[in-house]
């Protein structure tokens, strides 16, 4: 479809950083178990795609020359108009990150029109769905209002870099097939975070 992807993964099915301390794991150990997690698993995308024929390109903010290029934002541009897929794995490279704010850095980094936010649920809710039968699904919301509402679909400081680079977040239903190209077609899908819309 023409369109420039780079894809930020998270960790959480081999790792959680933030649930080691209850095992007895220190927070900056288990957010690096956890960003080398997020390796892994983009290795794995990285062969995935591979195999349906996309060429790609791995790039770490950890770096480990064997297995993948080290984060360079002029490389990434690079494979970007080349028409690669840009996978960023490592989150950061710093603990007390997410990966969300991972994809709102590497995002502004490369100019990115949009983030895409695949999630468990098809938008953002004010309160969660799985639990509350009562909770509603904005179409649109503002930065401002997210931050101060505290809606826990990205992480605040996720929020605030894309507030501040005017990068607009569209959040989706992971399990929807169709969604991605949708979305890209210009549907409405899910919910929209961005500047001039109305929390609704």
């Amino acid at each position: 479809m023409g369109v420039q992807i780079g894809i930020v993964l998270g960790g959480g099915n081999i790792f959680r950083g933030i649930k080691g301390e209850t095992k007895g794991v220190s927070r900056t150990t288990g957010d690096n178990m956890g960003m080398l997690a997020t390796i892994i698993n983009g290795l794995a995308m990285q062969n995935a795609l591979e195999h349906l024929g996309l060429e790609t390109r791995l790039q770490t903010a950890i770096e480990m020359h064997q297995v993948a290029e080290p984060f360079i934002q002029r490389k990434a541009m690079r494979h970007l108009e080349k028409g690669r897929v840009v996978i960023f794995a490592g989150g950061t490279g710093n603990p007390y990150f997410s990966t969300d704010s991972a994809a709102a850095l590497r995002a502004s980094e490369i100019g990115a029109e949009v983030l895409l936010k695949a999630t468990k649920v098809d938008g953002i809710y004010t309160a969660d769905p799985n639990l509350d039968p009562n909770a509603k699904r904005y179409d649109t919301v503002t930065y401002e209002d997210a931050l101060r509402k505290r809606l826990r679909v990205m992480d605040s400081a996720a929020f605030a870099l894309c507030m501040d680079n005017r990068i607009p977040i569209v959040v989706f239903d992971f399990y929807d097939e169709d969604a991605l190209e949708r979305i890209v077609r210009g549907e409405t899908i899910g919910t929209l975070v961005g500047d001039g819309v109305k929390s609704a």
